[in-house]
């Protein structure tokens, strides 16, 4: 006989229904909760050691992990993020030590860390398992860079993009690198829309996703490319709020995402979020709440 199901009763979409906003310049370790419906929370004590110029993604189909950085000293530590949006105690790093990087999710359930540096640039990644561990170094694929962005996107594939090669403003790049649902990185993606470093990105619409903000030549930019669910980017969509860089991404809602906080004109830091529809759409300035900073890191969970 089947089961009853009561009326309208909903299931919840797994993974990317609430979001978590961590860490972030210079030192700091707390945390900021996003709803289901795109609120975000005020402060929450951090746990863990403070540090900004990390990464962070979803794992396990509901959870999240913050990864390495610099506090100031470059690490490889990690910190787990619970169903409930708990952050854990350090775990011990590994892999190469490093910060400035970039990681997303693979696979449905596992996660991947990748390129970013440590007094050079590196293309090594570090994939995460769907119980939370994360394993050594594989060999990097694709130009060694920092100051990449990373989403999901075809509902089990990633997308690493933008960065810096170093040697100013013809370093910038505008390159990516797709990930397949087994974790393999490919070789480098002819670049589409303006080269830049530090932007964020995160996936919406349950199988797409977008990079947006970040610096590129002519300063601060808030520019966005869309990736669709074949990891294609697009070019340019006219940028939506306050223009900054070093700013984290997440999704929320199930099917949709939400750039926060990063740096402004004249380095100010700013608290500042801007929801992104399921379509794809960026919204204009939400009041900031919590503490203003950048170099923070971003996930979704539950």
């Amino acid at each position: 006989m089947f089961p009853i199901i009561p009326a309208n009763s909903v299931t919840a979409a797994s993974g990317n229904d609430e979001g978590i906003f961590g860490y972030g310049y210079s030192t700091l370790s707390m945390t900021n909760l996003v709803s289901n419906a795109g609120v975000v929370g005020t402060d929450v004590t951090g746990v863990g050691t403070g540090r900004g110029y990390l990464a962070a993604c979803e794992y396990g189909g509901d959870k999240g992990i913050f990864g390495y950085g610099s506090n100031p000293s470059v690490v490889s530590m990690t910190n787990l993020v619970s169903n409930a949006g708990v952050v854990a105690t350090d775990t011990a790093g590994v892999g190469t030590d490093r910060n400035y990087l970039a990681a997303c999710e693979y696979g449905g359930d596992k996660g991947i860390f990748g390129f970013g540096g440590n007094g050079s640039n590196t293309a090594v990644t570090n994939l995460v398992s769907n119980a939370g561990v994360v394993a050594s170094d594989t060999v990097g694929v694709g130009t060694a860079r920092n100051s990449p962005a990373a989403c999901e996107y075809g509902g089990d594939k990633g997308i690493f993009g933008f960065g810096y090669i170093g040697g100013g403003v013809p370093g910038y790049q505008s390159l990516t690198n797709l990930v397949s649902n087994t974790g393999v990185v490919a070789t480098d993606t002819v670049g589409v829309g303006t080269a830049r470093i530090a932007p964020a990105a995160c996936s919406y619409g349950s199988d797409k996703g977008i990079f947006g903000y970040g610096y590129a030549s002519g300063g601060y930019a808030s520019m966005t490319n869309l990736v669709s669910n074949a990891g294609v980017v697009a070019t340019d969509t006219t940028g939506v709020g306050t223009d900054r860089n070093k700013t984290a991404a997440c999704e929320y809602g199930g099917d949709k995402g939400i750039f926060g906080y990063g740096q402004g004109f004249d380095g100010v830091q700013v608290s500042v979020t801007n929801l992104v529809s399921n379509a794809g759409v960026v919204a204009t300035d939400t009041t900031g709440v919590g503490t203003a900073r950048s170099t923070l890191a971003a996930c979704s969970f539950n």
